[in-house]
């Protein structure tokens, strides 16, 4: 056995200190979030002029309005995480997992499974848990997943302006999946080119940024690695999410858009098993999308006219469901259009003289009034 020295000893007594002090913080924030929805339901923060409980913590506790709001988070879900809880209080997980917890039982209502997820938590760190409760999301609703997702896609930005000295300014947000792709296609560029590289990482980003623009008209292709399962593909009930190395858990959806055509790298997955790795490949390509390109000439959705360079062929009936490889069964659509298809929800249909017709999705309202 190795004999400690005074530091190690100091050392492991401030590690234990550090560990006794998170706990007893844990158990505050708990007490905190119990107070906080009490406080938000006296509606004192409206006599005070605030705009909500939110609003008023984050002001008058030194707080973001992340954290206000995740500890109202849990505050309402307290009734469902007795077990999480008390495995807080016995040091078995902290109050970010509890957060996390709080999070997923507000995202998937009836369908939250404490014991299921406690178990992931003593497992996991908060990171990782958060990433494992965004797969158990995609397994109970997988369409509720999909369409958190769409929302994301909307909010999506991107600001160019100039400033007085001729650079360019860039500011914006896009949703995990476009993000994804946008960092596969830059981190390969960013990479030090060597010992002598004294370029610091956003410096790197920058010039990647460059590069990949300077390359755009040659129409390259970004090579994406997704690990799904079968049932993940085929859409069933239960399914986890498709996992990707620069994003949370993507939708089945997704995957069935980046299956059509694109330059994808497939890991699928049974039973925990790796049983199949698909060398990255176009689904379209050669002499069959020369002839796509001939026939079609830029996107096929009403009215767009987007070239075929900036298209993807898409399958009318995908090749997970049954269609085959024949051009009949192909289309090129434009990045926006294919995702609406997917993601989006809508459907294209082909007329016996070959116009392309587009269907709005469904729109459910609820049940109609019974009769008196």
């Amino acid at each position: 056995m190795l004999a400690m020295g005074p530091d190690s000893t100091e050392g492991s007594r401030l590690a234990l200190r550090l560990i006794e002090l998170r706990q007893q913080i844990d158990r505050l924030e708990l007490r905190f979030a119990r107070l906080a929805v009490a406080f938000d339901k006296s509606e004192h923060w409206d006599d005070e002029g605030s705009n909500s409980a939110v609003d008023w913590i984050r002001h008058n506790c030194r707080m973001t309005s992340t954290a206000a709001a995740d500890r109202l988070a849990v505050g309402r879900h307290l009734s469902e995480l007795g077990q999480s809880c008390a495995a807080m209080e016995q040091g078995e997980i902290g109050f970010a997992h509890v957060t996390v917890m709080a999070r997923t039982a507000g995202a998937v209502g009836k369908a939250f499974d404490e014991a299921q997820l406690l178990q992931l938590a003593r497992e996991s760190s908060p990171g990782r848990f958060h990433y494992r409760c965004m797969h158990f999301r995609h397994a109970v609703d997988a369409k509720g997943y999909a369409d958190q997702q769409a929302q994301l896609v909307e909010q999506r930005r991107l600001r160019l302006s100039t400033a007085e000295d001729g650079c360019l300014l860039i500011s914006g947000i896009l949703d995990p999946v476009g993000g994804a792709v946008v960092r596969t296609a830059l981190e390969p560029l960013a990479r030090l080119s060597g010992a002598h590289d004294d370029r610091n990482l956003e410096q790197r980003f920058a010039d990647a940024l460059v590069e990949l623009a300077a390359k755009g008209g040659r129409r390259q292709s970004v090579q994406l690695q997704v690990t799904s399962s079968i049932d993940t593909l085929l859409g069933l009930l239960g399914a986890p999410g498709a996992e990707n190395e620069f994003t949370l858990p993507i939708s089945a959806r997704t995957v069935e858009r980046w299956a059509c055509d694109s330059s994808l790298t497939r890991v699928l997955m049974q039973d925990s098993l790796v049983i199949d790795v698909g060398r990255a490949e176009r689904v379209i390509k050669g002499p069959r999308r020369r002839a796509l390109i001939a026939r079609d000439r830029h996107c096929r959705w009403p009215d767009c006219e987007r070239p075929a360079s900036w298209c993807d062929g898409h399958h009318l009936v995908h090749w997970l469901h049954g269609g085959g490889g024949e051009i009949e069964n192909q289309v090129l659509l434009c990045t926006r259009h294919h995702w609406k298809v997917h993601e989006g929800g809508w459907q294209l249909i082909r007329a016996d003289e070959g116009q392309i017709a587009a269907v709005a999705p469904t729109i459910t309202f609820g049940r109609p009034r019974a009769p008196d």
